[in-house]
């Protein structure tokens, strides 16, 4: 009796922890914190400290809080439609309410972002170039005008900086070719003229960007 009594209450105990609020994976539950949604949902993509692995996802660890906040309330309202986006966003985002949508994006802006793999001394020179001097002939701007020298962003412009190459020439492309992203249209002119060489010299680049040391406040 006395064992069956424990088993009960060990089940219990570990039912409890489960549904808890601090290991909830409800996205419904406005209780939940977004640092707890972090870690328990969006880790699977993101990893737990927002690098992620896989090129599929992007990195979020050290991404500008303002950015992040727009881009989960563009996705919760349906304006960001390009397909790496929607297919897992939207239904992810769409219960999210604005105080865990501001949760979340401060856990991952805290979080240090790690640079990923070199590639050929060929192509990260070429990258670094378009990146810090743009390619004048053809009207495209240098990317640190707007998104800074280390590429740390400012705002809702983005970190880009250790963001997965493959990652960043597939939005490259969808500013480009697509009105997916309305909200990012400025992307879009400074885009158009890029080749796809272009693009996988300055994701190449990016990718590999060492962490600068950030500003004192």
């Amino acid at each position: 009796m006395k064992t069956n009594l424990l088993f009960l209450a060990l089940v219990a105990t570990t039912f409890a922890s489960c549904t808890s609020l601090d290991r909830s994976r409800n996205t419904g539950d406005p209780d939940v914190s977004g640092q707890t949604l972090a870690l328990q949902v969006c880790s699977a993509c993101h990893g737990f400290n927002g690098n992620s692995t896989s090129p599929n996802f992007p990195r979020l660890a050290g991404q500008q809080p303002d950015y992040l906040v727009a881009q989960l309330k563009d996705f919760r309202g349906h304006k960001r439609s390009d397909p790496a986006g929607f297919e897992y966003m939207w239904g992810l985002s769409r219960k999210l309410t604005d105080g865990q949508i501001e949760q979340l994006s401060d856990y991952y802006s805290r979080q240090q972002s790690l640079p990923g793999a070199p590639a050929a001394e060929v192509l990260m020179h070429r990258g670094q170039s378009i990146f810090e001097q743009g390619i004048p002939d053809a009207g495209v701007p240098a990317c640190q005008g707007c998104h800074g020298p280390a590429g740390r962003g400012n705002g809702t412009f983005p970190q880009i900086a250790r963001q997965h190459s493959d990652y960043v020439v597939k939005q490259l492309e969808v500013f480009q070719r697509t009105d997916e992203r309305p909200n990012g249209a400025m992307m879009k002119v400074v885009a158009h003229a890029l080749t796809g060489e272009d693009m996988t010299a300055v994701a190449a680049y990016l990718q590999s960007m060492p962490e600068a040391e950030k500003p004192q406040p």
